[in-house]
Order: structure tokens, then C-alpha cells, then sequence
């Protein structure tokens, strides 16, 4: 215990010391700064949509998608924060990021909790929550703005039933009242839903493009104007960081994170300047986690699919979506296991090509016609330390 008192210590004191960042908070995806670059046009059209509650009008629905760190969430919060600030009586928001309150009962409960009802974390069924809710709404004078990000994640967990009922609780109140702001990564995900469910949530719809190259610089370089000490990152770091996101789908929130951890890993070291070394580790080590994270959540036959692009990746070659669906097919019947159709399988290439596990990209064979070529994207040493438990639990089916 001694030992790790002297390490904390010794972090502490290169911390507080710290010649590398002025404000650390700055550099987290989650702070919203006071401008948004590269976003004017979004916010001008949420904006526009919005608006109608300076007066006490619901406005309507809307539905916001675009791939991760596209500035979706950002955007919403910056609206909502000054239109709050400029109407704080006409309307309230309220924000709930359903992967983290990932049942519709955490659901219901942040948003009773949202408008002053202390909820106990278990005890309650859904149902009686939502009398709770419908009891709450009626009570208010305000419109209120219910935002749902990551949308999908709920829907895909537990169906689009909360949903559902959500749109609907203003034709059960008898007056408009709430309005709702649905945010997801899944640009398809819409075309899932429940086509009540879908006509209702997307009486508006919002598309955030990626940012580019030069668009993800400027953001970075206003970001360390204020989280960095002066000096401590130049341009090659900026252009590094920028570079690596770009070529990531144009993600903002991986370009912070690259240059959050490398500043990171300069502070640890206790030095005043940050590299690009510091980056291409800083890159690693992201690299790493997100993919033990991504790996570990997937359904199992996502993995399943998982685990026969790494046994047809052995003898380096890329795999067509047959030679994946056909070794596939062979690893779930010797487990027993119902085997999905060859056309999910190649959603979940799909699916995996978009989280960057994957390289999925169709190719033209001439008279062979079009295949889509696969191969891995990330060292096969990740993949196996991240499917290693279940790995063990497929042995013991």
C-alpha cells in the first residue's frame, strides 16, 4: 500500500506541476464549447425548428443521424443551452444518453428524475412509471424537449415499444407538450423502426456529414488554444491528430481523444512538449481499449462472424462474404447453434467495417461480378485477447 501511495504521489505532483495543459476539460468530446465551427448550417436548421417554444409551442419531432463524432450531440446541447438561456420559461430539456440508462426503466426514471421526481432505482414496473410520467406532464405549463442519443442502442436491446408510447403522450394529454430529439450513429437505423413509431419521431430529420482533414484541424487548434499551455503542441501534432480522425470516418471525438492522450502520455513523462511519437502511442493505446470494448459487447454471433474472419485470415489473404458465411456456418453448427442467413451475416461485415474492426469493400471480379473483399482492420493479437472469455465459454457449450 506504501508503494502506491509514493505512485500516486508522484502523479500528483507532475499533475498539478503540469506544463502541458491549462484547462484538461476543454480537450473531452463532451465539453461543449461556445462555438461550433464547421456546424452552422445544423445549427442553423435545429435552431429554426426549435425556436417555436419562445412562445410556448411544442415544435416538432426530430431525428438526427450521422456517424460517431460528427458533432450530433454537440449541436443539440449548444441549441438547447441558449435557447434555454434566452426562453428559460417557455420550455425545458431534458437530456438522456440511453446506452449508459439502457432500459426503458432508467429511461423513464432519468426523465421523471429530469423533472423533480425522486425515483428508487428498482421496486417500480415500467408501467406504473409511465402513470407517473403522464401524472407529471400534465402538471406542467412548459413544453418540454425529451432528447434520446444513441437511440438505437435502446431499440436494438429492448424493442420500440418506450418509443413508441413516448410519441404518443401527447394525444393521451389532450394538448401538445413534449417534443422529442432522437440522435443515433446508425444512419439506417430509421429504416428499423415500427413505421407508426417512424412517421411520428421523424417529423424533422437533421444529417451531420464527417468533418475533413481541415475542418477537424481548425477544431483541434481551438481547442488547444484553451486546454493546452502555450507551446506545448504544435502544428505537426495538430495535423497528425487531424489526419488520423479523417481517415476514421472524419471523427472530431477520436481527433480529441488522440490529442488528449498524448498530452496525457508527454505529462506522465514530464515533458513540456508533445510529439508525434506521443500521438502514435496515444493511437495504440485508444486503438486497444475501443476495440476490447467493441469486441466484448458484440451479440454473439457478431463474434461468431468475428472468429471466422480471423481463421480465414491466417493465410493472409483477403475473404469473400461465402468464405466468411461458409466458415462461419461450420463454427456455429459444431457449437449447435441456429446459424443466421448469409444476408445478416453481411450486415454484421457491415457493421464491423463501420466500427473500423473490419475492412469490407466491394470489389469488381469482371465477369465473376462484384464480391465484397474482407479482411481485418486491427492486429489479430487485439481480437483474440478481447474474445478470449468467449472463446472459453464456447468451449463449454
Amino acid at each position: 500500500m506504501s508503494g502506491l501511495s509514493e505512485i500516486i504521489d508522484e502523479v500528483l505532483s507532475l499533475v498539478k506541476t503540469s506544463r502541458i495543459f491549462k484547462d484538461r476539460k476543454i480537450l473531452l468530446p463532451d465539453y461543449v464549447p461556445d462555438e461550433l465551427p464547421h456546424r452552422e448550417e445544423q445549427i442553423r436548421k435545429l435552431a429554426s425548428i426549435l425556436v417555436q417554444v419562445y412562445r410556448g409551442e411544442k415544435p416538432s419531432n426530430v431525428f438526427i443521424y450521422g456517424l460517431t463524432g460528427t458533432g450530433k450531440t454537440a449541436v443539440t446541447k449548444f441549441v438547447l443551452n441558449n435557447l434555454h438561456k434566452r426562453f428559460p420559461d417557455t420550455f425545458r430539456y431534458i437530456y438522456v444518453n440511453t446506452r449508459n440508462s439502457d432500459t426503458p426503466y432508467r429511461i423513464l426514471a432519468d426523465i421523471l428524475e429530469g423533472l423533480g421526481v425522486r425515483v428508487p432505482f428498482t421496486g417500480i414496473s415500467t408501467a406504473e412509471l409511465f402513470k407517473r410520467l403522464m401524472s407529471q406532464l400534465r402538471s406542467i405549463k412548459y413544453v418540454l424537449i425529451i432528447v434520446l442519443d444513441e437511440i438505437d442502442a435502446m431499440v436494438k436491446k429492448h424493442g420500440d415499444d418506450l418509443l413508441y408510447r413516448l410519441t404518443r403522450v401527447n394525444s393521451e394529454l389532450g394538448s401538445p407538450k413534449i417534443s422529442i430529439i432522437g440522435i443515433t450513429n446508425d444512419v439506417k437505423f430509421i429504416d428499423t423502426l415500427d413505421p407508426r413509431v417512424k412517421s411520428s419521431l421523424s417529423d424533422e430529420e437533421l444529417v451531420f456529414p464527417p468533418y475533413n482533414a481541415d475542418e477537424l484541424r481548425d477544431i483541434l487548434w481551438r481547442r488547444a488554444k484553451s486546454g493546452f499551455v502555450e507551446g506545448a503542441v504544435g502544428e505537426d501534432v495538430i495535423s497528425l491528430c487531424a489526419a488520423l480522425a479523417a481517415r476514421d470516418h472524419g471523427d472530431a471525438r477520436r481527433a480529441l481523444d488522440l490529442l488528449r492522450v498524448a498530452g496525457e502520455i508527454a505529462e506522465r513523462e514530464g515533458r513540456n512538449v508533445v510529439t508525434t511519437a506521443d500521438v502514435e502511442r496515444a493511437r495504440l493505446e485508444i486503438e486497444r481499449d475501443r476495440v476490447f470494448e467493441i469486441v466484448t459487447t458484440l451479440p454473439l454471433h457478431s463474434k461468431l462472424v468475428l472468429l471466422a474472419v480471423i481463421q480465414g485470415s491466417k493465410s493472409g489473404k483477403s475473404l469473400t462474404t461465402g468464405e466468411v458465411y461458409e466458415l462461419y456456418t461450420k463454427l456455429a453448427k459444431s457449437l449447435g447453434l441456429e446459424v443466421i442467413t448469409q444476408r445478416r451475416v453481411s450486415d454484421i461485415l457491415n457493421e464491423l467495417d463501420m466500427v473500423g474492426i473490419l475492412s469490407a469493400k466491394v470489389v469488381n471480379r469482371g465477369r465473376y461480378g462484384k464480391t465484397k473483399e474482407v479482411k481485418l482492420a486491427v492486429p489479430v493479437e487485439t481480437l483474440v485477447k478481447a474474445l478470449d472469455s468467449t472463446v472459453k465459454e464456447l468451449d463449454g457449450i
